[in-house]
């Protein structure tokens, strides 16, 4: 390798000495806007893989946002679908009623996803209401 290189010409990996201590930290190798961008990817799954997998503090952050914020959605809707499930046998009132709840619960989940993507893209820290608290210190901010 040429003395100086900031990269390895055969393998791609980035050259320099290793930080003070002398253990490199786990990242993904993507960059770090487009790695909070995916940990949202397919909500609290991916939240999960970058949560373990990338140590950088603003990916970290997202991906335990992701976390708590799909994680939480996602268990409201099973227990939605349960209840107005069990409840259909009420009637057709009951049945659109709860039909019509677990699709806005959808739709607002969907427009939160969208939203919690384009602003990990753009750079920006949004916090979710209550879930950028927990997702602070599931981090360690």
């Amino acid at each position: 390798m040429a003395e100086g290189a900031g990269f390895c010409p055969k393998c791609g990996q980035a050259q320099g000495a290793p930080p003070a201590g002398g253990s490199v930290s786990a990242t993904s190798g993507l960059d770090e806007k487009v790695a909070a961008t995916l940990s949202y990817a397919l909500g609290w799954i991916t939240g999960l893989i970058f949560f373990f997998t990338d140590k950088r503090p603003y990916v970290r952050f997202h991906a335990a946002q992701s976390i708590v914020v799909f994680g939480g959605l996602h268990i409201v809707l099973i227990i939605l679908g349960s209840f107005w499930g069990f409840s259909m046998m009420g009637g057709w009132g009951a049945f659109s009623l709860g039909f019509m709840v677990f699709r806005l619960v959808n739709l607002l989940a969907l427009i939160l996803w969208i939203l919690c993507m384009v602003k990990a893209y753009q750079g920006e820290r949004f916090k979710v209401p209550i879930a950028a608290g927990i997702a602070e210190n599931l981090a360690g901010k």
